[in-house]
């Protein structure tokens, strides 16, 4: 195996900019000296468009006669629509175009499962959409980690190079989340076991089996979660568990190390260098190293990011190549992608991490406006095969792809004006082509769901924030401990049962238990048959409407919350994420505290500022039938029923002693004392009834006093003070009586 020679680098930072060079060696005037340079790329996901040729022309520009092309994984799936209308057949066809000399495969080559991975991609020979058959791969899919249920590699674990004189082993290993990232179903009966661990056991087989590897270099479809030009590799160690095992405990016998599937640019240059380009062939990796082939040692000379080329040559064979296969994919794909199928009043986008449009830069943690969009497609959309109607639409993040932009663009499409959306545009939105599945869940088993946003330790996101159709809003307290922290789920206005069932609309991936959301196989599941893009498409756009974005949160962060309060209560709420992040959506400036009256009429009895979607509201509770919280300018609105207390009655009666109050001569004065268990003095008024007669009085700072009439006779008079409910309180009555003497 290769053993590493000290790489003659000159920092252990960051060098991502194009063209950095993480460091220089001179190459020694020996014969077997073998310089060898590796164009990588990752995370190509199908880009078949004008770009293509470019991508393979800065591909091109860079190659020589012992130029190793890599790539790590999802080179397929997520596709744009010319080469996702015929299952990705087009990309295949430029890859071969392109020599790819390896890859290693990522989750997405597994969206239509292992079955048809193997019989389209690694044996070819299927029959495209189009009629065409597969081409079979011209290079090897890497795979040490998956296993079938004998624990044995489906695909190769690693393939050797020859360039040169050297012998360049390559082993691939994809990231071990991927049951959770891709539709179960398709997965069936693989293991994907701990990919550092599978790399290190197939150096060691190599090593055993004598086989002479010059250098070595391992390719993960896995990686560093940050912005690389943000984080040194010491950061990305600290935040990422597995980009630490990966950097940590490959085996030194391993040169160079690939990353793929975080979509993060970067070329560290510690130990050893450790790279990932942009995705979707927006950059490439150019890395150059010196192989002794004698003493099996490798010294890296330089290693740098290379950004595509602004112009394409067609005048090179593969790019010319390249062009014929993409300007044939995309005339196909046009015929059926260019057609108008709706029309949208505004952007509606996934959520924006950066807030910055058109350039999203998709934040999976937060709610959007085309996740609730796409929620509001599945519950509403009626799929006329099934009798049941669904209660719910239920989205993951990572199946949303796409954004959809107001401004048209006559360019790509005739019909493509402002407004517009054309089939290929809307099919961008939901490439998987995943059934629509109704799965039966009971009230438990929904709040489990939502609680399974809060994603396992190994998860690429700490939370990943579902999108939900428009009659739901759940309110979400992070402080709370894990498990507990969904604090309450209403369905078009009123509190979920536990114990009642709810039919689910969802992507059969999510129902599968995809993205770890497993509560989802505790319901029982119904696959109608519809397939998400066609109720998207058809179904929703197709119903002439023209679709908006909303501003309405329908997932709420609310720290401090309760289920219901009483008039007089003492709040303190503290919120966060009020804001939908997604392009074109403005920013909430103020919290309206609002009473509903029993009557129904509301009043703002007072505000507190938002800022960068927090807010902290303290306030006295008022009556009346409902509190409510109402971020402005989007309208959130969350509703708590206001409990009116009961309030207790006291009585004094004037004179004090009964032998004083005596009939025809007395006029007796009687004080009612309203007290209650808030902090609230009580208002309202009051009624004495004595002796055939009715007296009102006002409730004044928690007193009512009311002077009666003499008596006519004596005796004993049986008295009733009774508080009228109103706004705060409920109604009260004290009995007591009143003696008169001669």
């Amino acid at each position: 195996m290769g053993r590493r020679l000290a790489v003659g680098v000159t920092s252990a930072g960051l060098l991502a900019a194009p063209m950095a060079v993480v460091g220089l060696t001179a190459s020694p005037a020996n014969a077997a000296i073998v310089s060898v340079s590796v164009l990588n790329f990752n995370d190509f996901h199908g880009r078949i468009d004008s770009n293509t040729t470019k991508w393979a022309t800065t591909i091109e520009q860079n190659r020589n006669a012992t130029t190793l092309l890599l790539s790590a994984g999802d080179n397929i799936g997520a596709s744009l629509f010319a080469s996702a209308f015929n299952d990705d057949k087009p990309t295949i066809d430029v890859l071969n175009a392109m020599d790819l000399d390896v890859t290693s495969v990522g989750n997405h080559e597994f969206d239509k499962g292992w079955p048809w991975y193997k019989s389209h991609v690694v044996d070819g020979g299927a029959t495209a959409p189009d009629g065409t058959p597969y081409p079979q791969a011209s290079f090897p899919s890497l795979g040490a980690n998956v296993l079938d249920a004998s624990g044995n590699p489906v695909l190769p674990a690693s393939t050797q190079v020859s360039l040169g004189a050297a012998n360049v082993c390559i082993i691939g290993a994809v990231t071990q989340e991927t049951p959770t990232l891709v539709s179960p179903g398709g997965v069936a009966g693989l293991t994907f076991s701990d990919p550092v661990a599978a790399v290190n056991k197939e150096v060691a087989r190599l090593e055993t089996a004598g086989v002479d590897c010059d250098a070595t270099i391992a390719s993960y479809h896995e990686g560093a979660p940050q912005p690389g030009t943000a984080a040194s590799q010491a950061q990305q160690e600290a935040a990422s568990l597995a980009f630490r095992r990966m950097t940590q405990d490959t085996a030194p016998a391993v040169d160079v190390i690939y990353n793929g599937h975080t979509h993060q640019p970067y070329a560290y240059a510690g130990a050893r260098p450790v790279m990932q380009t942009d995705p979707y062939g927006t950059s490439l990796g150019d890395l150059d190293m010196n192989i002794d082939t004698d003493t099996n040692t490798v010294a890296v000379s330089s290693a740098r990011i290379v950004g595509r080329v602004a112009a394409a040559d067609l005048t090179l064979p593969r790019v010319a190549a390249v062009d014929a296969i993409v300007k044939d994919a995309s005339a196909k794909a046009n015929v059926i992608g260019d057609r108008k199928v709706g029309t949208i009043s505004a952007d509606i986008t996934r959520a924006d991490a950066d807030l910055v449009a058109p350039g999203i830069q998709e934040d999976r943690k937060a709610e959007s406006t085309m996740g609730n969009l796409v929620a509001d497609a599945l519950r509403d959309v009626k799929i006329p095969a099934v009798t049941k109607t669904p209660t719910i639409g239920i989205v993951n993040p990572g199946g949303l792809r796409d954004n959809l932009f107001f401004k048209g663009d006559l360019t790509t499409s005739p019909e493509n004006a402002d407004g517009v959306v054309t089939f290929e545009e809307a099919n961008a939105v939901l490439p998987f082509v995943n059934n629509i599945n109704y799965v039966d869940v009971t009230g438990a088993t929904l709040k489990k769901v939502f609680e399974q946003q809060w994603q396992p330790a190994t998860a690429s996101n700490a939370f990943l924030h579902l999108g939900v159709s428009k009659n739901v809003q759940t309110t979400l307290d992070p402080s709370r401990p894990l498990g507990d922290r969904v604090t309450s789920i209403k369905i078009d206005g009123q509190l979920v049962d536990p114990a009642k069932t709810y039919t689910v609309s969802t992507f059969s991936f999510l129902a599968q238990g995809g993205d770890n959301f497993a509560a989802f196989k505790e319901g029982k599941t119904t696959d109608t048959g519809a397939i998400d893009r066609d109720v998207w498409i058809n179904g929703f756009f197709g119903d002439g409407t023209t679709k908006s974005p909303t501003s309405v949160k329908r997932q709420l962060f609310a720290t401090g919350l309760e289920d219901s309060y009483r008039a007089g209560d003492k709040a303190e709420i503290t919120f966060d994420k009020l804001d939908i992040t997604s392009a074109g959506i403005a920013p909430n400036t103020r919290l309206d505290l609002v009473k509903v009256a029993k009557d129904g009429s509301t009043k703002v009895f007072g505000t507190t500022p938002v800022v960068g979607g927090k807010a902290r509201a303290v306030f006295t509770v008022r009556g009346g039938k409902e509190l409510r919280i109402v971020a402005q300018d989007s309208g959130t609105t969350l509703a708590r029923s206001v409990v009116l207390t009961k309030p207790t009655l006291a009585h004094k009666v004037f004179p004090k002693k009964a032998r004083m109050i005596k009939a025809k001569k007395t006029k007796v004065r009687v004080k009612i004392k309203v007290t209650s268990a808030v902090d609230i003095a009580a208002k309202g008024r009051v009624t004495v009834r004595v002796a055939g007669r009715k007296y009102n009085a006002k409730v004044k700072d928690g007193v009512a006093k009311v002077k009666l009439r003499t008596f006519a006779k004596p005796g004993k008079y049986k008295v009733v003070a009774k508080f009228r409910a109103n706004d705060t309180f409920q109604g009260a009555s004290e009995r007591f009586t009143i003696r008169v003497k001669r």
